[in-house]
């Protein structure tokens, strides 16, 4: 397919992939083409007579699999955000192709014994820092990989490696499958009782797009609670959503979480680990189970006994015992007495093209000096997507930053970043970036609303794509957010903190029919409820997190039996077993760590909130919104990817190795 646009690069500014050309019927002939350049390129540097060095060895292999690169980057966002039939069958296929295409790379043996060769002279060969962390890197990935397996070590890996993609894909995909089945569908208009105007038209065009004319749905986020369980009048409907969340893919997902727990502790094991859960952190900021353990353990008594608490008054409000499925209702009650914060009267005020404008982009203009231009003559990949240009604050072109707003059937739950053409020196590119989210979207003509939580997502997720556009390495191993997984969420968690910052917040909450600002009033008793419910958030997140810690500190040839067995029983021995409270994410819909990157990672996001917390008092200490801080975190942490061990950059930064108590008190865990 000489015309397929994958097989050069894109003429379009910054490489924007030419989305308007690309066509599902390119895809596979695409990675077909660029496995098998990327597997010639690494042959030649295997078998260069040439005696191994940091240029003809590692910098060679940083310049391969170009074409591989262009399709992975494109394709992986549409397996997330545009996921037809005809997609999700081409991933069944291209996963394992994947997986043995990595395999075929690291477990090369003339190619393994020229990067240890590097390495073992590594500091007469001159390359600079960032040349030295290339050659450390490489050799760590090629040993995690099994490069220096014998040959039957490395035949049973491949096997090991081919099954495990394929059930993580599956596993996707039938998540997916039963959050489109499992949306509840309403009859009668008294159902939806407490749900606002939009949402209950938004409800009504959702069952219009399946052919149901006439009826209302509510389709299911991938998280456990709903949001319109807050505002349900109707205790059945409220009952009925949750089951349905709470019990989707259980028969599909069920049998493969224990398959995939079980071949990634026999992979752990091969590769000399007691669990997938010890190979995982070996090679990430928090360095041993023990840590993460110690961590967990420290935040669940007092993460539970401020649960109970709620729990207690919350009964009393509702007058007798609260279920898993009354909580939100009774809690938004709750929140508006003892605060006068009514969520749903809230979203006028928070319309998402002033959020974006005045608040997101102004944010970033105001700490690092960079403005954003919309370019509304560069494709997108799906009507939705909106496409701005990134200007740095001498005025030259940083990169591209697209945002997919809007909910789909076809698009996975959450909200993610991706990168679509990564940073490098090496290579002459420029970052282009892509944050995804899940905004119901509103009726033609109408603007959409936002919760104040979404709200706080839009700063997260433009966190990720800071990291990305920042990004400013010579090599393509580090660019953007190429970190360990448990410092990944850091720069993002720390960018949530200016949605309420004054001088931001007083630009974007403004009210969509009059233009008022936010009443003072109203701003004061938000910041006032910022810890109402930390109790439930907490726990809600640690049992998820304790939940993937039990999957995968399975050690090799150890048989969870039944999973939903498995599951209560670890959340019971966690101390997390609270019926009214589900974990933020149960076995079978658990995206995050059987069909992602994050198996034995979850953790991740309290581990990085200890250092988001710490950089935010540095930030408050230092007067908040200020350019020179801004610099200070781009030119030390944002900019330097992977380059840099990471806790070196946090410590550039703040001086310091991080403290846990700034957490401790932002989630009202220090009483």
């Amino acid at each position: 397919m000489t015309t397929n646009p994958f097989f050069a690069e894109s003429p379009l500014p910054y490489e924007l992939p030419p989305f308007e050309e690309i066509e599902e019927a390119h895809y596979l002939p695409a990675f077909e083409r660029g496995i098998a350049e990327q597997l010639a390129e690494v042959e030649a540097i295997a078998e260069d007579p040439a005696e191994p060095d940091f240029e003809n060895t590692i910098v060679a292999l940083e310049r391969s699999g170009r074409l591989l690169e262009r399709v992975q980057a494109v394709f992986g966002n549409a397996a997330a955000a545009h996921a037809t039939a005809g997609v999700r069958e081409i991933e069944a296929k291209v996963s394992p192709m994947l997986a043995a295409h990595s395999d075929a790379i690291h477990l090369n043996s003339a190619l393994f014994e020229r990067i240890a060769a590097v390495h073992r002279a590594r500091h007469d060969l001159g390359p600079d820092a960032e040349g030295l962390r290339l050659v450390e890197r490489y050799h760590t990935r090629f040993l995690r990989a099994g490069a220096a397996l014998d040959e039957d070590g490395r035949a049973r890996l491949r096997e090991l490696n081919a099954r495990i993609a394929a059930a993580s894909t599956a596993f996707g995909q039938n998540a997916l499958a039963a959050a489109e089945e499992g949306a509840l569908v309403l009859d009668d208009p008294a159902q939806l009782a407490g749900l606002s105007a939009d949402a209950v038209a938004a409800a009504a065009e959702n069952a219009r797009a399946r052919g149901l004319e006439g009826r209302w749905v509510l389709p299911l986020r991938n998280f456990s609670n709903q949001p319109e369980l807050a505002w349900l009048e109707d205790r059945s409907v409220r009952e009925r959503l949750l089951t349905a969340s709470l019990e989707r893919a259980r028969d599909t997902n069920g049998p493969l979480a224990v398959t995939l727990a079980t071949l990634r502790a026999e992979r752990a094991a091969l590769l000399g680990y007691d669990s997938h859960a010890a190979y995982v952190v070996a090679d990430r900021t928090a360095g041993t189970t023990a840590a993460v353990t110690d961590l967990l353990a420290r935040l669940v008594p007092p993460a539970v006994a401020n649960a109970r608490r709620e729990e207690e008054a919350l009964a009393e409000l509702a007058g007798g015992p609260v279920a898993a499925w009354d909580w939100a209702y009774w809690s938004d009650r709750l929140r508006k007495r003892r605060h006068d914060i009514d969520e749903a009267a809230l979203r006028p005020y928070f319309s998402l093209d002033k959020v974006l404008v005045d608040g997101v982009f102004h944010a970033a203009h105001e700490l690092y000096g960079i403005g954003f231009t919309e370019r509304p003559d560069l494709p997108g990949y799906h009507p939705d997507v909106r496409v701005f240009e990134v200007f740095d604050a001498d005025g030259s072109g940083l990169g591209l930053f697209l945002a997919d707003f809007f909910a789909r059937p076809e698009k996975k739950g959450g909200a993610w970043m991706n990168s679509l053409v990564g940073q490098s020196g090496l290579l002459g590119k420029r970052p282009v970036v892509v944050n995804n989210h899940n905004i119901t979207k509103p009726p033609p003509g109408e603007p959409a609303l936002l919760t104040f939580s979404q709200v706080d997502t839009l700063f997260h997720e433009f966190g990720h794509a800071l990291h990305g556009l920042f990004s400013d390495v010579r090599y393509p191993f580090f660019q953007g957010t190429s970190v360990p997984s448990d410092f990944v969420e850091y720069p993002s968690q720390v960018n949530e903190m200016w949605s309420l910052w004054p001088q931001i917040l007083g630009r974007y909450a403004t009210h969509v029919e009059t233009g008022e600002p936010m009443p003072e009033e109203t701003v004061a008793r938000m910041k006032e409820a910022a810890r109402f419910g930390q109790g439930f958030a907490t726990v809600e997140y640690l049992a998820a997190t304790l939940l993937d810690w039990a999957w995968h500190t399975l050690p090799a040839g150890a048989d969870p039996g039944d999973p939903l067995a498995f599951e209560a029983k670890a959340l019971q021995e966690a101390g997390l077993a609270l019926p009214a409270i589900p974990p933020r994410y149960r076995t079978t819909y658990f995206n995050h760590i059987f069909s992602s990157q994050y198996s034995a990672g979850y953790y991740s996001y309290i581990w990085s909130e200890v250092l988001d917390a710490d950089t935010v008092d540095w930030f408050t200490t230092r007067g908040g919104l200020r350019r020179d801080s801004g610099d200070t975190f781009r030119r030390e942490l944002l900019s330097k990817g992977g380059s840099v061990d990471p806790m070196r950059a946090f410590a550039a930064v703040r001086g310091r190795p991080p403290r846990i108590e700034p957490l401790l008190e932002r989630r009202g865990l220090t009483g």
